[in-house]
């Protein structure tokens, strides 16, 4: 059983809360998810910021011609620092997400860490290998594009 993790930073010119208001109101995951993925959010009357025990339900089309029920609840969350998602029902076999932001130079350093067993145990390992690993890095140049426009800046990563 394999455990797998993905890891992003983008520095982001522009004041914490500022990007802390906007990565912590869920309904703003849609507006930085790439259409490719289908992502719906089914959760109705979602708040405009996340807390702890909030559970959001969402449709996904990981890949072409399959869709499936994500489940996902806040488990952790430090205003201003970092909040947690992990997988409650859904394609993986195990999720758990931190979204950590803290204050750096002129503007802040969000980071992402991503910890994931893929299902299916040898054909999951194949999976991650051929196709999963690669669908989260476009997954997360798409959202580094869309946080870039959404806060008016050119495209900065830092690995």
């Amino acid at each position: 059983m394999a455990l797998y993790q993905f890891s992003r930073n983008q520095f982001i010119k522009a004041s914490l809360e500022e990007v802390w208001n906007f990565i912590a109101n869920p309904v703003n995951l849609q507006t930085i998810t790439p259409d490719s993925m289908g992502f719906d959010i089914l959760t109705a009357d979602l708040p405009t910021q996340m807390y702890e025990g909030l559970i959001i339900h969402y449709r996904v089309k990981p890949f072409p011609l399959y869709s499936t029920s994500w489940v996902t609840e806040i488990t952790h969350i430090r205003p201003m620092q970092y909040f947690i998602d992990e997988q409650r029902m859904g394609p993986y076999k195990m999720w758990h997400h931190e979204h950590w932001v803290q204050p750096f130079e002129d503007g802040v350093m969000m980071k992402d860490l991503i910890s994931y067993q893929a299902p299916f145990g040898v054909l999951g390992r194949l999976a991650n290998r051929l196709f999963i690993g690669q669908r989260l890095k476009q997954i997360f140049d798409y959202r580094e594009k869309a946080l870039a426009d959404h806060f008016n800046q050119p495209k900065t990563t830092m690995i």
